[in-house]
């Protein structure tokens, strides 16, 4: 029986909720819409093209969804590019964990591949995982599980045998309806996001448990 572990990326693996807020606001500033960080919390675990969609039809504006993505990405990339900060504490370690388990990893992010190959380059994650999917390369975005279900997929592991990593209720409600077993991270700056229906809650990673979660994996796997 094949286990695999999913990781979300923005708010997970690094902090980087305050950077989107701050960007998206910045992003949509410039394009004439007043927004809050308040505003924003219900979009975190989207996609931009839909969050930025959405947007463009409640505030009837006429510039275009792909416009303001490339505007947004770039200040992105060059944010990125001089962040001076670190992968959240515990995250490089549960991933060490995981290895030493045997147990196949994957990144699924509602950010833009782009940005998902910058930031595990940046911090040499990237030897851990399988394969890495964006929530822009299925039909629809988180809450839908397609996102979840494809990396699957591509693992080759029945979703219900997957446990995902989430900070945002967009996200868990995702992995919970591909069918896998969520671990909810709540993360403070990843605004208010209610993850009541995740299988379990932490504030830090070294509350996860890992054997217990895979506590019927095959021999090889542990």
């Amino acid at each position: 029986m094949k286990h695999a572990f999913i990781f979300d990326m923005d708010g997970v693996i690094i902090d980087s909720e305050p950077i989107h807020f701050d960007v998206d606001i910045k992003t949509l500033g410039y394009f004439g819409v007043e927004t809050t960080e308040e505003e924003l919390e219900r979009f975190v675990g989207m996609t931009n093209p839909e969050m930025l969609g959405i947007f463009k039809r409640e505030r009837n504006l006429p510039h275009s969804v792909e416009e303001m993505i490339e505007y947004q990405l770039d200040m992105k990339m060059n944010i990125l590019q001089n962040l001076d900060i670190e992968p959240i504490e515990g995250i490089r370690e549960l991933m060490e964990q995981l290895d030493e388990m045997n147990i196949p990893m994957a990144v699924a992010s509602s950010s833009p591949r782009i940005f998902i190959e910058g930031v595990l380059a940046k911090f040499g994650l990237n030897h851990f995982f399988q394969t890495t999917v964006s929530g822009e390369e299925v039909p629809k975005g988180k809450p839908a599980p397609d996102i979840y279900l494809e990396t699957a997929k591509q693992l080759g592991v029945d979703p219900q045998h997957c446990v995902v990593l989430e900070d945002s209720r967009n996200g868990m409600l995702a992995a919970k309806k591909a069918g896998m077993r969520c671990i909810g991270y709540l993360n403070p700056n990843s605004g208010n996001q209610n993850l009541a229906e995740a299988d379990i809650q932490v504030r830090s990673y070294d509350e996860i448990r890992l054997r217990d979660l895979f506590e019927d994996a095959a021999p090889e796997e542990i």
